[in-house]
């Protein structure tokens, strides 16, 4: 089976043909970084993560392009209010964001374009919208896009111009435009503002519009027409519309495939800033393993809304113990298999066909807990080979997660092997003492070097294959 991908532009599932063999490019929209990262604006990096992962587990060389939206009029306006620049606001939350998507293993993107890096870009694109009678400006100053000279606006979204209410999507401003649903190319400043926010265009000076960046540095690491375009559902209109529709005026080709995650929901309704029930990612990790945060957001099918609750995290963590509990008791049975070994190691056809179903990772699931099982039972029977072949099969399943038990980073809570391996020797030294301990029959010796590991967070199970240890709560 080949991969088959839902199109958002044409409501339907369509098989994956890359524009260039072997090769797929995708553009990302990334954060705006007006302020702290929640745990809904994961979703879109989880979900495009796994799809990236198995693009390139299948063979495919991957472009990935995830932008940062480092100037609008909610990082101006707040960096005003708390004093302080307005590129060291959005410098600060950038930094946020990135820690929040290191801390849940989002793989970087291979180019992750700020907007105020690109303007040049952004210019010349407005330029030949411009020339070519689709953009006009307006008395203020700024840049308008006609809507009304392109007939197939609205086609992404499938709706007609004349049924959009004047709310649906249209922007505030002066009153200097044609029609209330053309969209701003260009901004002039507003009142107030600080000068290092503008830039000298040939229209005057002002700042790029949002739907204009993402045309522009999708055009510059991507070429014209490229194959995917991903977002979340909230962004196809007015922001995906948008941007097809100043990149289609200007003879650009542009996506070929639409993607659209849903979002996450907190109590049935959105999470977001506006509505006050966002929990920050901070916040969610400090009482949460990493890698559960990122199981709770990745086996959720993308197009699916992700109900965020304290029991969602209880069940995610539940599920990766038994995952996670699995693979570390066959590599401590058995020998453990490096990362080369997992990477290359064949995936079972069902998994790899729910994948190729518009990455269908609910019924890919299944699979891995079906060799799980296998494995468990394998295990009990004393069987080293198919123990061992589970286990691989499990590794190589949940690599394609991003969430391999034994890789690096989820051996450790901060993400660090360095950390990890002293870890582990430390409590291995006790361990064996305690063997020692044991083998004497000096209970009380054993008893106290038991202590000492619980005290220290360390959980101490014994087996017939001999002791094996966890941290609590992870």
């Amino acid at each position: 089976m080949t991969l088959h991908l839902y199109d958002s532009a044409t409501r339907s599932v369509r098989e994956f043909t890359p524009l260039v063999p072997g090769r797929v490019g995708m553009y990302v929209c990334g954060a705006t970084v007006q302020g702290e990262p929640h745990v809904g604006h994961l979703r879109s990096a989880v979900a495009f993560d796994v799809l990236v992962r198995w693009l390139r587990r299948s063979g495919l060389e991957v472009t990935l392009v995830r932008n940062v939206t480092d100037i609008d009029d909610k990082i101006l306006d707040k960096a005003r209010e708390a004093g302080v620049p307005w590129w060291a606001w959005a410098y600060r939350h950038e930094g946020l964001f990135t820690a929040a998507y290191d801390a849940i293993g989002i793989a970087p993107p291979t180019y992750e374009p700020r907007a105020t890096g690109h303007v040049p870009d952004m210019v010349e694109l407005m330029r030949l919208l411009v020339e070519s009678g689709h953009a006009y400006t307006g008395a203020s100053g700024n840049v308008w896009f006609d809507v009304r000279s392109l007939p197939s606006y609205g086609s992404l979204t499938r709706q007609l111009l004349e049924n959009l209410s004047v709310d649906a999507g249209a922007e505030s401003g002066p009153e200097d435009k044609r029609h209330p649903h053309d969209f701003a190319l260009w901004k002039a400043p507003r009142d107030g503002e600080a000068a290092t926010a503008s830039w000298d265009t040939p229209y005057g000076r002002g700042r790029p519009g949002w739907h204009l960046e993402c045309s522009a540095m999708a055009r510059r690491y991507l070429g014209e027409t490229f194959d995917i375009h991903g977002g979340g559902i909230d962004l196809r209109f007015p922001h995906h519309e948008n941007e097809q529709a100043q990149s289609r005026a200007a003879g650009f080709g542009f996506a070929r495939y639409w993607l659209h995650n849903a979002w996450v929901t907190s109590g049935g309704e959105k999470m977001s800033k506006s509505l006050g029930n966002y929990l920050s990612v901070a916040a969610v990790l400090e009482r949460t393993d990493p890698a559960v945060l990122r199981f709770a957001l990745a086996v959720v099918h993308y197009r699916s809304t992700v109900e965020f609750s304290d029991a969602t995290l209880t069940e995610a963590a539940t599920t990766w113990e038994r995952l996670a509990g699995f693979v570390t008791r066959a590599a401590e049975a058995h020998g453990e298999d490096d990362g080369d070994a997992v990477a290359a190691v064949d995936l079972p056809p069902a998994f790899a066909a729910a994948m190729d179903d518009d990455v269908n990772v609910a019924a890919a699931l299944a699979v891995v807990h079906d060799h799980v099982r296998r494995g468990n039972a394998a295990l009990a029977a004393g069987d080293a080979d198919a123990a061992r072949s589970a286990a691989l099969a499990v590794r190589g399943m949940l690599d394609v997660l991003g969430l391999d038990p034994l890789a690096p980073r989820w051996r450790s809570g901060d993400g660090s092997g360095a950390v990890q391996d002293a870890l582990a020797s430390l409590v291995a030294s006790v361990l064996a003492q305690r063997r020692a301990a044991r083998e004497a029959k000096d209970w009380a010796r054993a008893d106290e070097l038991r202590d000492v590991l619980t005290a220290a967070g360390v959980a101490v199970e014994d087996a017939a294959g001999g002791a094996r240890w966890t941290i609590k709560g992870q």
